[in-house]
């Protein structure tokens, strides 16, 4: 009986150290992991993708120029400031879409300055004349925004174009800001200017100069400018 109980106890005493010899290799291999973890680390940071994952990032790289941090600005483009709240403003009270407008006082900013004029008064006309319309006609043939006579001034327009074309919004801003700059270099004064433009130059008490500066003085206030500065073509 003695015998048969010491046999059982040496078999449980042998089961107890060996697992105590497995949880000391677990321990130590838990171990040799943290030490090598701390020393990739200290090296640098961990990367988890291969060649080829570094190769499709340097391909969108090439695809996609997103700058560097001394890289110059970009150009600005699109509407001024001042224009694209006028803009704003002409969709509310025109009830005219503000992407169909983006074009449009594109088009006046680039006509107007390219003969310096103001463009809030290229705008003004364009109000006045049209309300926003680009498919206006008058019972006398004037056309589109700023209410073009064809007729008139091919010379502007050119020969290779259709009957149409003053329906095209911005060859119609175009010719209509050259119109206005004939005027003004052959009459001398804004006021002559407006009045020739609108066909009204007998007209003494200038009522088309009076509702297109009533009009630009409005968009003058729409646009945040300071009344008091005296601009192109005021």
């Amino acid at each position: 009986m003695h015998a048969a109980r010491f046999k059982h106890f040496v078999r449980n005493l042998g089961e107890v150290l060996l697992h105590a010899a497995h949880g000391l290799v677990l321990s130590a291999g838990l171990v040799a992991l943290a030490v090598m973890a701390a020393g990739a680390l200290e090296r640098g940071p961990l990367r988890f993708f291969d060649g080829s994952m570094a190769q499709a990032h340097a391909a969108v790289g090439s695809r996609y120029d997103f700058g560097t941090v001394d890289a110059q600005p970009a150009a600005p483009v699109g509407l001024s400031a001042e224009m694209a709240r006028v803009r704003d403003y002409i969709a509310r009270r025109y009830r005219v879409s503000s992407l169909a407008l983006e074009p449009v006082l594109q088009a006046v900013e680039d006509s107007a300055r390219s003969v310096g004029i103001d463009p809030l008064l290229v705008v003004a006309v364009i109000a006045v004349e049209s309300s926003f319309n680009p498919f206006a006609e008058s019972h006398v043939g004037a056309q589109g925004l700023m209410q073009v006579i064809p007729r008139f001034h091919m010379d502007k327009i050119g020969d290779d174009v259709g009957e149409d074309a003053l329906f095209d919004p911005t060859l119609n801003v175009r010719v209509g800001t050259l119109v206005l700059d004939e005027g003004l270099r052959r009459f001398g004064s804004l006021k002559a200017a407006l009045q020739y433009y609108g066909g009204a130059r007998d007209d003494p008490t200038a009522a088309y100069y009076r509702r297109v500066m009533a009009m630009k003085q409005r968009l003058i206030a729409v646009a945040g400018r300071n009344p008091a500065a005296v601009s192109v073509g005021a």
